[in-house]
């Protein structure tokens, strides 16, 4: 399973986001939905990484990235901040 892929933690402020990269090509973010992790994508991702360079990313609070501590108003957990993970694993993974 991603056999051919690097993983990584990376930084993205109020989280810790774990994710797989591999191939060559254009960026191409895959995300998973509730309640997995980035290893939904086993099947397809080394397909897609012989023209795209791919990127499988657990969202905060699933898989190996971090559990950011919860706010009453689930902030923290909000799409927005989930969102603004994604924008920072991709600008720092280039």
């Amino acid at each position: 399973m991603f056999d051919d892929f690097d993983s990584r933690e990376i930084d993205a402020g109020e989280a810790r986001i774990f994710a797989r990269r591999a191939g060559a090509g254009p960026g191409l973010l895959l995300l998973h939905g509730f309640p997995q992790t980035h290893a939904m994508w086993r099947e397809v991702a080394p397909i897609l990484a012989r023209d795209f360079t791919v990127v499988c990313a657990d969202l905060r609070g699933y898989g190996q990235s971090s559990c950011p501590p919860s706010a009453a108003d689930h902030a923290p957990y909000a799409k927005r901040a989930m969102a603004a993970d994604m924008v920072a694993l991709m600008e720092k993974l280039g």
